[in-house]
């Protein structure tokens, strides 16, 4: 996710309890986190910005007491979901509001200030979602996945976005803290046969329509518009959620306001930005540059390559079969090789403790957590990264397949694919039985190189000085490792930045659009991808009678890190047909 980069625009941090839930941490009462500090006085000023992206995902379920009440009583396995979806993991604490976590009610009454300027309209609380959904934000009727034995969450807040109330260093001060968690992008949406989205949400699932940047620039927008009268924003808070205790209005007009004001100050007058790089786009990330921020490396710029490693975010299918994660396979065991072939009878309860040793401090650079806070966080992580590992599937496609040309496909794959991507059993939809970890060097696939790159000797040897080393090494690899293809269907668009629209146009490389629009988007089920065509400016757009339901965003290959070449020679030879009966294959995975 974002930057964890807005340090003290709250300030109210001092004495603030905090650290839910995490074996090991100070007070037990409260959740857990996941991100480390800056250094340099500079970045500890941007840091603080990346407040405004954390603290604008405001998650919050009205039945987590009900979930934990009740988790005792679920399978061991499917125990994992309702903490990736409820719990914070570190992101909600006195450390965190110095970094990624917000004031909910702040950020949501700014936001439609914001709205009301742009469209001249007056808003209350009950337009609030829609101004989420904008940016991609989801308020799922119900959960797919969701384990029958635990009651369905209701979500007055986002998906994902998720926290609770903090007290202060005096008993007066409380704040709603928010920050955005796990499924705010492994949450997506369910598509139906007719290829559009549907009101149900599928823990696991990318979020292909999450615009982080967006987001993040619309926050630091909608406070400035707060400072600009404290007063009257304080009175319309008020109005717009009438329920606000009087400790949350002594906090928000002693504590909050004041800091807010100062920290758009300090950003004002340091260039009026605030985060030195992008978040990305719809349905993609930057968190190698958020993680640089956050542990103190230098900016790209300064060690000879820009910080434009934008990811597409994956469907979880699988992840048992990694030997490494990320992309570029950044991070290993401790011990293990990096790129080993794995199958289902390696999925050890050992290579699950490995793998939640390492994915717990995904979180340092998506909450802005330390990474000893990390670290604490492994246990409270380890059942969700056991569900994704042992459970988890992605949901079926929910178009008509043709069997002929499916039987046809899965020929082509064997032959010409499974050597990267792994081998398939006939499950309905077919699981991945053998992964190969395979490393593509960046000569042989020749993608967008620009997130490997990011991955210098100043990143590897800064993370070999933390908590991060007791738990995995980290490399600079050169290349790409051959994705996972499970609910490949659900998640475009395509390669690893999101950089092809459709299947269609990832195998036939002439056909890639040079500007696409994505978000909100609907999906075509013949060119398997985002629905759309191309205009007479040759830019891919979706058709004018369809509605998107959150705003899409123009993706143009031509800027850096968004680069739409490569797996050419990969796909060379293949003829319409088999391109045809390929797409059917991979329909069923």
């Amino acid at each position: 996710m974002g930057a964890g980069e807005m340090r003290k625009l709250t300030g109210v941090t001092r004495g603030i309890q905090s650290r839910r839930g995490i074996p090991g941490a100070r007070d037990a009462r409260y959740p857990t986190s996941m991100t480390p500090s800056s250094g340099t006085r500079s970045r500890t000023r941007r840091a603080r910005l990346a407040v405004v992206v954390a603290a604008a995902s405001l998650p919050v379920l009205a039945c987590a007491g009900a979930i934990a009440a009740r988790q005792a009583d679920v399978d061991p396995a499917v125990a994992g979901i309702p903490p990736f979806v409820t719990e914070d993991f570190g992101g909600i604490s006195r450390a965190t509001l110095e970094t990624n976590a917000l004031p909910y009610k702040v950020v949501a009454t700014a936001l439609l200030l914001r709205e009301e300027q742009r469209r001249h309209v007056a808003l209350t609380q009950a337009d609030i979602p829609d101004v989420y959904r904008q940016f991609g934000f989801v308020y799922p009727a119900r959960i797919g996945n969701w384990p029958a034995s635990v009651p369905q969450p209701h979500f007055d807040r986002p998906l994902g976005m998720v926290g609770h109330m903090l007290g202060g260093p005096i008993p007066l001060v409380r704040i709603d803290a928010v920050t955005l968690g796990c499924t705010t992008c492994h949450g997506g949406l369910v598509y139906g046969a007719d290829g559009r989205a549907t009101s149900t949400a599928w823990i696991g699932l990318p979020n292909t329509s999450i615009n982080l940047e967006a987001y993040t620039q619309a926050v630091y927008q909608a406070l400035k518009l707060a400072v600009a009268d404290q007063g009257a924003f304080r009175d319309r808070i008020r109005s717009t959620f009438p329920e606000l205790s009087f400790r949350e209005r002594f906090t928000l007009r002693y504590v909050i306001m004041p800091k807010v004001a100062a920290r758009m100050r300090e950003y004002l007058a340091n260039g009026d930005a605030p985060l030195p790089f992008s978040n990305g786009g719809p349905g993609r990330t930057n968190g190698v540059a958020s993680l640089k921020h956050m542990i103190g490396a230098p900016p790209g710029i300064e060690r000879g390559h820009a910080d434009v490693g934008f990811t597409s975010i994956p469907d979880l299918g699988s992840r048992a079969l990694r030997s490494s994660l990320l992309y570029d396979g950044i991070y290993a065991p401790i011990g293990a090789e990096r790129f080993a072939t794995r199958t289902l009878g390696d999925s050890t309860a050992g290579h699950v403790s490995d793998l939640a040793g390492i994915i717990a401090f995904f979180t340092v650079s998506t909450m802005g957590v330390e990474p000893d806070v990390a670290e604490h966080a492994i246990e409270a992580i380890t059942p969700t990264v056991n569900w994704i590992a042992t459970r988890y599937r992605a949901p079926p496609f929910p178009g008509a397949i043709d069997p002929s040309q499916a039987r046809a496909g899965e020929m082509l794959f064997v032959n010409r694919c499974a050597r990267c991507h792994g081998q398939y059993n006939d499950e309905s939809p077919r699981r991945l039985v053998s992964y190969p970890n395979r490393l593509v060097p960046q000569a042989e696939l020749g993608t967008d190189s620009s997130r490997w790159a990011m991955v210098d000797t100043m990143v590897t040897s800064r993370l070999a000085q933390n908590a991060y080393a007791r738990h995995m090494t980290a490399a600079r690899t050169g290349g790409y490792v051959a994705p996972i293809l499970s609910g490949l269907w659900a998640t475009p668009p395509y390669l690893h930045n999101g950089s092809v629209p459709t299947l269609w146009q990832l195998l036939t490389p002439a056909e890639r659009p040079a500007r696409f629009y994505v978000g909100g988007h609907a999906l075509d089920y013949t060119d398997m991808g985002i629905a759309g065509h191309v205009d007479a400016e040759g830019v891919y757009r979706y058709d004018a009678s369809y509605v998107p339901w959150s705003t899409p965003d123009l993706y143009d290959t031509s800027k850096p890190g968004l680069s739409n070449r490569g797996h050419e020679r990969q796909v060379s030879g293949l003829s319409a047909a088999e391109k045809r009966a390929l797409i059917e294959y991979l329909k069923t995975l």
